[in-house]
């Protein structure tokens, strides 16, 4: 099974939340980092809006620097407790499209979608995720479709804003080939001007250089850096952190609105979501469930009860109340059960108050 997976970048983050959260900033050079004390601040550009760009300014740039190229920017402090708490509500509509989620910093993640999709159902999936963060919270996200990570990856940046490219599979060295070696994740500048020595600019000229030749410059990374080239990346999205939730879902081979189907089928991931819980030695308090409609639109529902436990009648129970409302006649294409607030430590309760 060929993999599918998207990589969502937001356009110039902490910038466009800055213009989104006061709106005289849209349109204007916003530069958000250090403050630049008319052009003696000893901090760097965090990031900056499109516009100030065109001034040359760009992220771990000097702020004095920046200073001096547009001084009549907006330049603002770092306020981090709001883009996290921005960052928390879009990951959360990425995360509910996933098979597998890798969030990798506050404005970029890696979504897995290989279960049951095609190309075809990825583009579109992009551009609902692309619609719910707009309508959500009034941001662009531009996003990069390929079989791993790193064409993913690239192909996310090539576009900027709003911007959606689809790398097709079998054709990642093709889509990689004419483009600079610095478009390659750990090619820093150091790296990027040894290569331009050995005449090496593009990564189709990188992926036909020696194998050998690339080890004996870069010891391993040469390996590494030779099969990127290539367009090969087996690396996994995965989460990098410990299980803080334990999901199961289910993807219907026919989409249905046959509600006694979905319930045994919901029965049914309880069981499996259950099992995995047991395994792990885990108890819960928040169920959630992930209803995905024909269209791909998906929803969530979620409870936390007043106790722990490890009860699978709570699960099955549970998750029926919280997707009732989605079984109306309204074909649906996936479902998924998700527990939450895990703990191995709590004294388990395994009743719960019938209501």
């Amino acid at each position: 099974m060929e993999r599918i997976i998207l990589h969502v970048d937001m356009d110039s983050f902490y910038a466009s939340v800055e213009q989104r959260e006061n709106p005289s900033y849209k349109g204007k050079p916003v530069v958000v980092g250090s403050d630049p004390k008319g052009g003696h601040g000893r901090g760097v550009v965090s990031t900056c809006s499109y516009e100030a760009r065109k001034f040359g300014i760009h992220s771990g740039m000097p702020i004095s620097r920046a200073y001096k190229l547009c001084p009549d920017a907006v330049f603002l402090p770092v306020s981090m407790v709001l883009y996290k708490e921005v960052s928390r509500s879009i990951m959360e509509i990425l995360h509910s499209f996933a098979d597998k989620f890798q969030q990798v910093s506050v404005d970029e993640a890696y979504l897995d979608i290989s279960e049951g999709a095609s190309l075809q159902e990825a583009v579109e999936i992009a551009g609902i995720i692309k619609a719910q963060v707009m309508e959500w919270e009034g941001l662009t996200c531009s996003i990069g479709i390929a079989s791993n990570r790193t064409a993913a990856k690239i192909a996310s940046d090539l576009d900027k804003p709003d911007g959606l490219i689809i790398v097709e599979p079998g054709r990642v060295a093709e889509f990689l080939e004419p483009l600079e070696v610095r478009r390659l994740p750990g090619i820093g500048s150091k790296n990027e001007e040894i290569l331009t020595s050995m005449d090496i600019r593009t990564i189709g000229q990188l992926a036909r250089c020696e194998q050998d030749l690339l080890v004996n410059i870069f010891g391993k990374w040469g390996t590494r850096m030779h099969q990127l080239a290539h367009g090969i990346d087996n690396s996994e999205v995965a989460e990098m952190t410990e299980s803080k939730s334990i999901s199961k879902e289910h993807t219907f081979q026919v989409d249905t609105s046959d509600a006694e189907e979905l319930y045994i089928s919901l029965d049914g991931i309880a069981e499996r979501v259950h099992r995995a819980l047991m395994q792990q030695g885990f108890s819960f308090r928040t169920i959630g469930v992930k209803v995905r409609q024909e269209d791909f639109t998906t929803f969530s529902r979620a409870r936390t009860l007043d106790i722990y436990t490890r009860d699978l009648d709570i699960i099955k129970r549970e998750s029926r109340k919280l997707s009732r409302e989605f079984f109306d006649g309204r074909k649906i294409r996936l479902l998924g059960i998700k527990l939450s607030n895990l703990s191995k430590s709590r004294i388990i309760q395994t009743t719960l108050d019938r209501f």
